[in-house]
């Protein structure tokens, strides 16, 4: 406050720096009145008059007039009307002293300084006033809890202090001044206090408190709904009296266009208009188009949008006509004027239009990751208004910085499967594909994706399998997470499906259509003519084979399952050659072809060995019902698979020997090899109080069908008279030396049984050695011959000895599962290590492909592994801790 009053100091000097009036009782030339009036001729007896004394003394009687009280003005005595308000702090002019008054403004003896000028004093004295007596008080009405109330207060006093302070000057002053100055004498004091008022009041909080009441009062004349807790807070804002005795949310919209104009009218005739008044509410009503876009539009995503021509409507109308007649009551135009005072043009009306699609734009931006994840649900309306405010430079590259950011915090993290990922990936593809049918948005945005998903290692697997989805999406034959998109694309039929590589296509000069690449397309843009999206994700990685071999691995097991029925894989294939290539797929028909030709020798060798499930002859007296089927594979097309061996029931192994005799006589110069461990097996289990269906490897039946090999021992009988028998009981030793089994792999087979409560787990405290045990009874279980499926009934949870089985059953099934392709990779891969170990200890880190090229130079005909294979095969050891990693480079790591 000190330097504020010395601020002002500097413009309006204090009374004790002003020239004081001649005194009444100064005498002149021994004359005791005041002499003749001002403006009669002079006589001759005044000649000898000092013209000095007589300003002097003229000087006194009009400040005496004009001087203000020592008193402010409270806000009770602003309450009064005008007429008790100038009883009460103006002084009733004299003749003398209005005459006084017209000789000092027509005489103008001194120039040194603006001591003489009467109407310089009087903005002294107002500011004077005004500083040292009434902004103190103005400080007290702006309390914050007052809300909307000490606004009205501040207003109804202002008015009160402009009419103390506007009166005299406009009633004593103003009708002697000359005409041709006269108004605009007085237009310059109304400015000089008007911003004496702006600046004094602008640290206060009038501003924040009128805009809040602009913002609740247009809101209404809008039509825009306003949460219950800003009706809270306008009712706790209600003022006690005048027009604030009304909460704001029950008032009309005619109500509410009232109020605002007189607020605006008394804040421009009050010191508080002006250009910060109008930036004031150019904030407002801009903060009111957004609102009203989200208001009416958020989530509205139906195609076709009606969304930027209503926007464009309301502005037009509405808006405009709202903006217009308060803008004017900024200017000093009045609520009886017809006319609004305001130079607001059509084009300030087109750029109001620009603004509120540019707020639609901003809408549909922080909904655009949630309308790509509902793209099904007809959500391109959004991707239609997004399209409209992505017309500049700008803001497409603010549309992909934000939505790449997005994307990385709500997609790309490990949180989120590679299913959805992909899945969201397909819809980004799709809705920038009509946001940017030139691509350039999606170049730029899809790059963090795919290096993402070239980071995980489910990625391509979830491809091929999608691909060789149901495209049905009610099918219960998919798995969980199916990427069925891929599906639905796979079976669309293109323009062109013959030609989906478009690297030659800016060589294409017959195209008329060519047109250069956007300004905004980086150095690496490659341009597409359609969005295909099955050709995106198979791009990710930089050679195709990956996914050929990944199509070729998940195929090879979809033909090995015996309920495959071909025609689905057969299209999907056929499909995929438009696509890849015949080449690139040969090994994949091959496999069709040996599938198809084993129904048929398969078919011939049964039926010449007398095999059929229901025949009588040499083998049914081995296993009754017992039959064996085979598919015959040509060894060079098929995915390495695993050849480990094991020793089958006898049964089988006879019914393998009477397949391949038939097999040689069908075809004589080729020989069966039966790969055990691709065998599945149908197994039906009779235990003692249910019966137990499942299809399983040929090493699971093998190992349950050890435990039937000989007939249990009696133990004797129940209390009931009922013959007690012992379970049967091995150790993992013991089956491991009768089947000839790898551990791994029978211990898999074991935790599957475990988990299918067909056996129970054990250990010895003398040898820590693991014992299995059959589980005839289950505790809990009553009844005759029930069928149990996978998961025990809800009644055996009562018992203790079933909790612990079912939670060793939980523990066995979350057990690794059998040997997988990249073991197998692994286990091929394990004889070169140690050579690529030394060659990068010695010639330091190397990528991928130079290790392929020296391995080719060394190994004596040829290394037989390609890239990816190795690329898979080092990556494991990375994560293992052997090898390093650095810009594709592969390298020893070094011990510290």
């Amino acid at each position: 406050m000190a330097a504020r009053k010395r601020l002002f100091e500097a413009v309006f000097p204090p009374p004790t720096q002003k020239s004081l009036p001649t005194p009444t009782a100064t005498p002149i030339l021994g004359q005791g009145s005041f002499g003749p009036s001002f403006g009669t001729p002079a006589q001759s007896q005044d000649d000898s008059v000092s013209e000095s004394i007589r300003f002097e003394r003229a000087w006194h009687h009009a400040t005496e007039l004009l001087a203000i009280k020592n008193v402010p003005l409270a806000p009770k005595d602003a309450l009064q009307d005008t007429d008790a308000i100038r009883d009460k702090w103006v002084k009733r002019p004299s003749q003398t002293a209005l005459d006084a008054i017209a000789y000092v403004l027509s005489h103008k003896i001194r120039s040194t300084g603006k001591d003489d000028d009467l109407l310089h004093w009087y903005s002294q004295e107002v500011g004077r006033h005004y500083l040292d007596l009434q902004l103190p008080g103005l400080f007290d009405l702006l309390s914050p809890s007052r809300g909307l109330e000490s606004l009205y207060a501040l207003l109804r006093t202002l008015a009160g202090i402009h009419h103390v302070y506007v009166f005299p000057f406009e009633h004593y002053v103003y009708p002697r001044l000359p005409q041709d100055q006269a108004h605009m004498e007085l237009e310059r004091f109304r400015d000089i206090l008007h911003a004496m008022i702006r600046t004094s009041l602008s640290r206060t909080n009038y501003r924040q408190l009128s805009k809040k009441f602009l913002t609740e009062w247009s809101s209404i004349v809008l039509g825009i709904n306003r949460d219950a807790k800003d009706e809270h807070e306008d009712e706790d804002a209600m003022s006690r009296d005048g027009d604030a005795g009304q909460s704001i949310h029950q008032t009309s919209p005619d109500e509410a266009r009232r109020k605002i104009a007189n607020l605006l009218v008394l804040m421009d005739e009050h010191g508080l208009g002006g250009l910060e008044a109008q930036k004031d509410f150019a904030e407002v009503v801009n903060e009111l188009m957004a609102a009203y876009v989200k208001k009416n539009y958020a989530r509205r995503w139906a195609s076709p949008s009606a969304a930027p021509t209503e926007l464009r409507d309301w502005i037009q109308g509405d808006f405009a006509s709202f903006v217009i007649e308060n803008v004017s009551h900024l200017s000093g135009g009045r609520l009886e004027d017809e006319t609004p005072l305001t130079n607001i043009t059509f084009q300030d009306i087109s750029n109001w239009q620009d603004r509120i699609i540019n707020d639609l734009g901003t809408l549909r931006l922080k909904e655009l990751f949630n309308v790509v994840v509902d793209w099904e649900s007809n959500s391109l309306g959004a991707i239609e208004d997004l399209k409209q405010y992505t017309t500049s430079t700008s803001s497409r590259s603010h549309l992909v910085l934000y939505f790449a950011q997005v994307i990385s915090q709500r997609l790309l993290h490990p949180g989120a499967s590679t299913t959805q990922i992909l899945q969201t990936y397909i819809y980004i593809i799709r809705a920038f594909a009509v946001l940017d049918p030139r691509g350039v948005l999606l170049d730029r945005l899809a790059r963090p994706i795919r290096r993402y998903l070239r980071e995980r290692d489910d990625t391509v697997n979830i491809i091929v399998t999608g691909l060789l989805a149901d495209p049905d999406p009610d099918s219960f034959t998919n798995p969980p997470d199916t990427l069925i998109e891929l599906a639905l694309e796979l079976n669309k039929i293109s323009d062109d499906p013959t030609n989906h590589d478009e690297s030659l296509a800016d060589l294409d000069f017959d195209d008329l259509n060519w047109s250069p690449d956007p300004v905004d397309a980086g150095p690496d843009y490659r341009k597409s003519k359609s969005t295909d999206v099955i050709s995106t994700l198979t791009s990710l990685f930089d050679s195709k084979e990956v996914f050929v071999k990944e199509f070729q691995s998940v195929l090879s097991t979809r033909l090995l399952d015996p309920g495959c029925a071909l025609e689905k894989e057969e299209r999907v294939l056929e499909l995929l050659k438009l696509r890849f290539g015949e080449g690139m797929l040969q090994a994949c028909e091959v496999m069709m072809r040996d599938v198809v030709d084993s129904m048929r020798t398969d078919a011939w060798v049964k039926r010449e060995q007398r095999m059929e499930a229901k025949s009588t002859g040499p083998g049914t007296e081995l296993g009754i019902g017992m039959h064996v089927s085979a598919k015959i594979l040509s060894r060079l097309y098929w995915p390495e698979m695993s050849e480990e061996s094991f020793k089958l029931p006898p049964q089988l192994q006879i019914l393998q020997e009477r397949y391949a005799e038939g097999f040689s006589r069908f075809k004589s110069t080729r020989k069966l090899t039966f790969l055990d461990a691709l065998g599945v097996v149908d197994v039906e289990l009779f235990l003692e109080d249910r019966r137990i269906n499942e299809r399983v490897p040929a090493a699971h039946a093998s190992v349950i069908y050890t435990f039937q090999d000989e007939a249990p021992p009696s133990s004797g009988r129940g209390t009931q008279g009922q013959e007690v028998v012992t379970p049967v009981t091995k150790t993992q030793s013991q089956l491991a030396e009768e089947l000839q089994m790898d551990n791994t792999l029978l211990e898999a087979s074991l935790n599957f049984w475990v988990s299918k409560l067909v056996l129970a787990k054990s250990i010895s405290p003398q040898t820590q050695e693991a014992t299995y045990t059959v589980l005839e009874t289950l505790p809990g279980i009553s009844g005759t011959d029930p069928i149990l499926p996978s998961t025990t009934s809800s009644n055996t949870t009562t018992n203790p000895s079933t909790l612990a089985i079912a939670s060793a059953a939980a523990t066995a099934a979350s057990a690794p599962s059998l040997t997988t392709s990249e073991d197998l990779t692994d286990a091929r891969l394990a004889p070169f290590y140690p050579f690529i170990v030394g060659m990068l200890t010695n010639q330091g880190s190397m990528p991928v492909g130079r290790i392929v090229g020296m391995l080719q130079m060394v190994v004596p005909g040829g290394f037989p592994f390609g890239g990816e294979e190795l690329r898979g095969f080092l990556g494991r050891k990375v994560e293992g801790g052997e090898l390093g990693v650095e810009g594709g480079k592969f390298g020893v790591r070094k011990k510290t």
